[in-house]
């Protein structure tokens, strides 16, 4: 597939298309690298208007995070974070979630990525979502604390 086309066929109309493919590559990245040189074309649309599209790409971004030895993560990690707090709940619970594998992938942003939780300002959110957005930090963070105990115990 080329460039373009994936990056016009993951921004589709057509979402049940546009989800299988971004499975598509979730699943492939977990196991190669194949898709780690459409890194900055990933990123690119980490801010796009549609959140369903947002949410695929966090995924893929944090999929591809185990391939990432010329630290192109390090020029998104600012944006990726912000995901934390996005306007829509979902996908601030998606990117959330996803923290867990890119700091893995990427110990080194595990201080950053926890200071983010600490810091995020979740009062626009409303009181059915709050509890599962702050489940969904305190989960995460469990799984990176322990993580980091292990990879240093």
């Amino acid at each position: 597939m080329m460039k373009e086309d994936m990056i016009k066929n993951l921004t589709a109309k057509n979402d049940k298309y546009a989800c299988a493919l971004s499975e598509k590559i979730i699943s492939e990245s977990k196991e190669t690298d194949e898709w780690y040189e459409f890194f900055d074309d990933f990123a690119s649309l980490l801010d796009y208007p549609k959140s369903l599209v947002r949410n695929r790409v966090l995924y893929i971004l944090a999929a591809n995070a185990q391939w990432d030895a010329d630290n192109h993560f390090d020029g998104i990690i600012s944006d990726f974070l912000k995901h934390i707090t996005d306007e829509k709940p979902i996908t601030a619970r998606q990117c959330i979630k996803t923290l867990a594998q890119v700091g893995m992938a990427k110990p080194g942003y595990i201080p950053m990525i926890l200071s983010a939780f600490q810091d995020a300002d979740l009062s626009k959110y409303k009181d059915s979502m709050r509890p599962l957005i702050e489940k969904d930090m305190a989960e995460t963070e469990r799984i990176l604390t322990d993580f980091l105990c292990k990879t240093q115990g």
